[in-house]
């Protein structure tokens, strides 16, 4: 096992310790999410859509990594999006606590991951199609927010941080 492996192995268990610890592999969470009834859910993506914005651009910035996003395709996000929304209202579980559920012993999310692997093969079988129809819409490029407005990420990141905090403290106002 090279240090790539590992480093994703551990970040991986890393992962799946704190979406049990958040308690967001509970059904009930996640149906709560999609009633909006229990920001659970959301409180803790946005969190680490946080602390994972600020760590990309710090290493971007000091040269360790750098940063190539896939292209902004119409047809890509719709039909991804789409796919995302109806198979998480379906089985009760995103891909990350599909597994994670899993892991806790919840044989039903088995049902999940199945579909993820069926829908990963479907995909791959049906590409050359998807290349000319649904994957040929509106493909936008390589951008990006900071790219469209023609700021600093840094910008974005000071607006997204203080949106968070003011909605993590409505959602604490009102009691979700």
């Amino acid at each position: 096992m090279n240090i790539d492996q590992m480093l994703g192995l551990i970040t991986g268990i890393l992962f799946g310790f704190l979406l049990q610890k958040g308690r967001v592999l509970r059904f009930e969470k996640q149906v709560g999410a999609m009633l909006l009834r229990d920001m659970t859910i959301v409180k803790f993506m946005l969190s680490a859509i946080l602390v994972g914005m600020v760590g990309i651009v710090l290493l971007n910035d000091a040269g360790i990594i750098t940063l190539s996003h896939k292209p902004m395709n119409l047809g890509a996000v719709l039909l991804g999006g789409a796919l995302f929304g109806a198979g998480w209202a379906v089985m009760g579980y995103c891909p990350g606590t599909s597994i994670g559920a899993l892991g806790e012993g919840r044989w039903h999310a088995i049902f999940a991951v199945a579909g993820m692997v069926a829908g990963a093969a479907l995909y791959a079988e049906l590409f050359p199609f998807m290349k000319s129809t649904v994957l040929a819409w509106k493909d936008f490029g390589k951008i990006g927010l900071p790219e469209v407005l023609g700021v600093s990420p840094w910008v974005i990141i000071a607006f997204f941080w203080a949106g968070t905090i003011s909605l993590f403290f409505w959602f604490e106002k009102k009691g979700l």
